[in-house]
C-alpha cells in the first residue's frame, strides 16, 4: 500500500498532491492548485490553474477522472462565469467566493479517481460508478427564494427529490454536506432552522443520526443566493458500512446547542476506510468557544480536535488527503500558513477567507482521509 505527498511545478501555478494505492484500480487522488504569482491578472490565473489540471491528469496522474472540483474565487460575481465557461471536465463542479489569502485570486481543489465509471445520473447528479457502488455529488445547487431559511428548505427538498430517482434516501445514502451562506453572521440561522425542520421529516434526528457537514460563510456569484449547497451520497451502501464520529473527550453533539450535523463520518469499504471530518473549530464538550481571540491556541484546539476525530476511525493526519482551512480575519493568514507550513508541509490543503458560523471561531478547517481496510464481509470499493 502507498501513500505518496507529491508537489508539482508549473509555468504559473504549483500542485500539491496526495495519492493512496492500495494496489486495487481505484487510485484515489487530492490535488491543490495554487497560482504562483498574485501579480498575474485573473485571465492569466485561471488559465494557469487550467493548465496545471491538464498537465496533471496527461501526466502523472494519467487515467485519474475529476470527480469532484471546488474552485475558490476572490471575486465571484466578475470571476464565475470565466470558470464556467472554461472548464469543460465532466464532474461535478463547486464555485465559491472564499479567496485564498495567499493573495491570488482562485485556487482549485480536485479529486481524482482510477478505473471508474462517470456521467450524469437521471435525477441530474453526478455520478461515478465501480462495483456495486454509485458515488452521486453534486456541486453550486441554489435558488433564488426569498431568504437563506426558504433557500435552505427548496434545496433539500430538490435534493431529496433526486435521491429518490436515484433510488435512495438522505437518511440512508448521504454522507455529506456542504452549507456556504452569504453573510453567516445574518443568514445562517436560517439554515439551521431549515436542515433541522427537513431532518426531523426524514427521520433524522439525535436519536437517530445526522449528517457530516460545513456550514460556513462563502458568497455565489449572484447576491440574492444566500445558501449554496455541495452534496455527496452512495447508492448501495449498506447501513453497517456508515459510522459516525463523536470524539466526546473533545467535543459535544452539535445538537446540544440546536444545530444537526455529524463530527464526522466513516465509510467501510473491503479494501479501503474512507473519512470525512465537519468543519470543526476550537470546541470543547461542553459546546464553548476555547481560547477566544487567540488563533494559536484556537489552531492547536483545533488541530487537536480533528486528530481525535480521526483516532476514533483509526486514522492520524498522515492518512488525511486534503484540508480546507477557513479564516475570520485575513490579518491572521501569515501566521496560520507558517503554523500549517511546519506542520503539514506538503499536504494538500488551502486557506481561505470565510467567517466561521459562531463569530468567537477564528478558525474552522475540514479534510478527508483514506486508508487500507480489510473488511472481507463489505464489498470492495
Amino acid at each position: 500500500m502507498d501513500k505518496r505527498l507529491q508537489n508539482y511545478q508549473f509555468e504559473n501555478a504549483t500542485a500539491d498532491v496526495f495519492c493512496f494505492d492500495n494496489g486495487t484500480e481505484v487510485r484515489e487522488y487530492h490535488a491543490m492548485i495554487h497560482v504562483a504569482s498574485h501579480r498575474l491578472p485573473y485571465a492569466q490565473q485561471l488559465e494557469a490553474v487550467l493548465a496545471a489540471y491538464n498537465q496533471l491528469v496527461e501526466g502523472p496522474l494519467k487515467g485519474a477522472h475529476a470527480v469532484f472540483k471546488r474552485y475558490f474565487l476572490s471575486d465571484a460575481a466578475n470571476q464565475a462565469d470565466d470558470v464556467i465557461v472554461s472548464d469543460v471536465t465532466d464532474c461535478a463542479k463547486s464555485i465559491i467566493e472564499q479567496a485564498p489569502l495567499d493573495g491570488t485570486k482562485i485556487a482549485l481543489w480536485c479529486y481524482l479517481m482510477t478505473g471508474v465509471q462517470t456521467g450524469i445520473g437521471k435525477s441530474g447528479l453526478y455520478e461515478v460508478r465501480h462495483g456495486q457502488f454509485r458515488h452521486l455529488w453534486n456541486g453550486s445547487a441554489h435558488n433564488m427564494a426569498a431568504n437563506s431559511e426558504y433557500q435552505t428548505r427548496l434545496l433539500f427538498n430538490e435534493y431529496n427529490m433526486q435521491l429518490l430517482q436515484e433510488e435512495c434516501t438522505l437518511e440512508a445514502n448521504c454522507i455529506r454536506t456542504w452549507f456556504f451562506v452569504n453573510d453567516v453572521d445574518l443568514n445562517y440561522g436560517g439554515v439551521v432552522r431549515a436542515r433541522n425542520q427537513f431532518f426531523f421529516t426524514q427521520g433524522l434526528t439525535v436519536h437517530t443520526h445526522f449528517i457530516a457537514s460545513t456550514g460556513i460563510g462563502g458568497r455565489q456569484q449572484d447576491p440574492n443566493v444566500l445558501s449554496q449547497m455541495d452534496n455527496y451520497a452512495i447508492a448501495g451502501i449498506q447501513k453497517d458500512q456508515i459510522h459516525y464520529l463523536y470524539a466526546s473527550t473533545h467535543l459535544n453533539r452539535t445538537s446540544d446547542y440546536g444545530v444537526s450535523f455529524e463530527r464526522g463520518t466513516y465509510v467501510d469499504y473491503a479494501d479501503r476506510r474512507q473519512v470525512f471530518i465537519s468543519g470543526t473549530a476550537s470546541i470543547n464538550n461542553k459546546g464553548e468557544v476555547m481560547y477566544p481571540k487567540d488563533i494559536i491556541k484556537q489552531t492547536h484546539r483545533m488541530w487537536e480536535n480533528v486528530e481525535a476525530l480521526l483516532a476514533e476511525a483509526d486514522c492520524t493526519y498522515d492518512d488525511v488527503g486534503e484540508m480546507v482551512v477557513y479564516l475570520r480575519d485575513v490579518a491572521d493568514y501569515e501566521l496560520v500558513r507558517e503554523m500549517y507550513e511546519e506542520r503539514f508541509h506538503g499536504k494538500p490543503y488551502v486557506i481561505v477567507h470565510a467567517p466561521v458560523c459562531r463569530p468567537g471561531w477564528l478558525i474552522e478547517m475540514e479534510c478527508m482521509a483514506v486508508k487500507k481496510n480489510d473488511k472481507p464481509e463489505h464489498a470492495a470499493f
